[in-house]
């Protein structure tokens, strides 16, 4: 895994650092013995029933947060009216209701601070509980899986209000429950979420023959439907033609989210309007589709689940995401042949991943992202952040949590991170993190012991030891090529 600089270093007790680095997100400092049997711990990961951890927030799902979100909605267009009506009062009126100036003797009356609108209160919980399941993890591979397939299937906060406050919720009840069940589960969840088919338009897709198309003049959108195939599940050299992508649109015309007047279910969650759906039995990839309404969807979703090129792409990309930008073609067979053999176990797969020899020979060669970095140090440093400690640092470092610049996701490739710019800021995220734990840290050689253990070179001991304080040993122990690289 990683180029060893002591042949007298156990073999076990390197691997398992390694390993925790590779497949986790690093050893806690208040965990002596959290490098101990790394592998079997990293298995044993994938046994557990459930998924992965949920969060704890204040909203249980994409209902409960879609009928918060309409009520937002509803006061803020009322408050719009009040405020035009007002302006359109006479100025008499309108002085009427200035307040009185402060006498001279009077301090500055202190404004409260706003109170962020409700979808930002929502991202913000969402965020924070979201990143102490992550620090509070075993190994954390169950929680890598989760970023991973977060990204894969990824939606953006920058589309708006609605995406804002389902953004967590989208990862909690589409992701996190299948990570280590079906990949066609999870797949169906995806695209069924109020997230996803707001983020991709599809409730705004009407079949041109639908009785809705045909009253209103509407057609479809392909932008879920495209994404599908290209990012979800063949890839974009999957074997698929536009003609293929027009049929799929049509076949999940209907797919929406329900509205506020709760005519086809509960408002804010997933909705089947029949009204839209355009009817007719439809051929994608050679296949003609004939169900009525929903399951023609869930049977087209079914088939491009079991693709062969699902297959081939989610295996590559997987072992790119852990291994390397050009990961070794002995583990994505393995991993493809298992997808296949299985029908996407998702549990199966990961555990390929763990145990094929191909992933442990590789050098540790992958520069850890901006939130893998960030997780990591924050559980090195036994810190517990608020929004802004989080926030901050991976706003600047270029990777927010749910917020890629377009569907197909944050880069996975050290191309997009190991920039100048992206190195130097952070450094400065490394030296806010010194800054802040120097009190907590009584000795930055024992804390690199703890964190690195083997793995630390010479240089990077010397470094941290005759660094000129206690920040700037932190510091250099964060940035060191041992920490950064998995």
């Amino acid at each position: 895994m990683a180029d060893r600089s002591d042949p007298n270093l156990s073999d076990q007790a390197f691997g398992d650092m390694a390993a925790l680095r590779r497949f986790g997100l690093g050893p806690r400092r208040d965990e002596r013995a959290s490098a101990a049997q790394a592998r079997e711990r990293l298995l044993a990961e994938i046994g557990r029933e459930g998924g992965a951890p949920a969060p704890a927030v204040s909203f249980s799902g994409a209902a409960p947060i879609g009928r918060a979100l309409y009520a937002f909605e509803d006061a803020e267009r009322a408050a719009r009216e009040r405020r035009v009506a007002e302006a359109g009062k006479p100025a008499g009126v309108q002085l009427a209701q200035v307040p009185p100036p402060t006498g001279p003797s009077e301090p500055p009356r202190q404004q409260a601070p706003a109170e962020p609108p409700f979808p930002q209160r929502v991202l913000r919980e969402e965020m924070v509980a979201r990143v102490a399941v992550a620090l509070e993890a075993d190994c954390g591979f169950t929680e890598r899986l989760v970023a991973f397939w977060s990204n894969h299937f990824c939606v953006s906060v920058a589309k708006g209000n609605f995406v804002r406050a389902m953004a967590g919720a989208f990862e909690r009840e589409a992701i996190r429950p299948h990570v280590f069940g079906r990949f066609e589960d999870m797949l169906v969840a995806v695209e069924s979420h109020p997230a996803m088919l707001t983020f991709l338009d599809n409730q705004l897709s009407v079949g041109p023959s639908s009785p809705a198309g045909r009253r209103r003049g509407r057609g479809l959108n392909e932008n879920l439907a495209r994404e599908i195939m290209e990012l979800h599940t063949l890839g974009v050299s999957g074997g698929y033609s536009q003609a293929d992508v027009t049929s799929l649109a049509r076949i999940i015309t209907g797919w929406g989210v329900a509205g506020r007047d709760g005519r086809l279910g509960f408002p804010g969650s997933f909705a089947f309007n029949p009204g839209v759906h355009e009817p007719g039995g439809q051929r994608l990839l050679g296949r003609v589709y004939r169900q009525e309404g929903r399951t023609q969807g869930l049977a087209a979703l079914a088939d491009l689940a079991r693709h062969p090129s699902t297959a081939r792409f989610v295996a590559r990309k997987l072992a790119r995401h852990f291994i390397a930008d050009d990961p070794p073609k002995p583990l994505v067979a393995a991993l493809e042949r298992a997808f296949l053999e299985t029908q996407g176990d998702l549990a199966a797969l990961a555990r390929t991943l763990l145990t094929a020899p191909a992933s442990w020979e590789a050098p540790a060669q992958k520069l850890r992202s901006p939130q893998e970095f960030l997780l990591a140090a924050f559980r090195a440093l036994a810190r517990k952040p608020d929004y802004g400690q989080i926030a901050g640092p991976l706003g600047a470092m270029g990777q927010p949590f749910w917020q890629p610049s377009g569907p197909d996701g944050y880069p996975d490739g050290n191309a997009a991170w190991a920039t100048p710019e992206g190195i130097k800021t952070r450094i400065d995220v490394a030296a806010a993190l010194g800054r802040q734990a120097a009190e907590t840290v009584p000795d930055p050689r024992a804390l690199l012991d703890t964190i690195l253990g083997p793995l630390a070179s010479p240089e990077t001991r010397q470094a941290v030891a005759r660094a000129e304080s206690k920040p700037q040993a932190i510091a250099l122990l964060l940035m060191s090529p041992e920490f950064q690289r998995r």
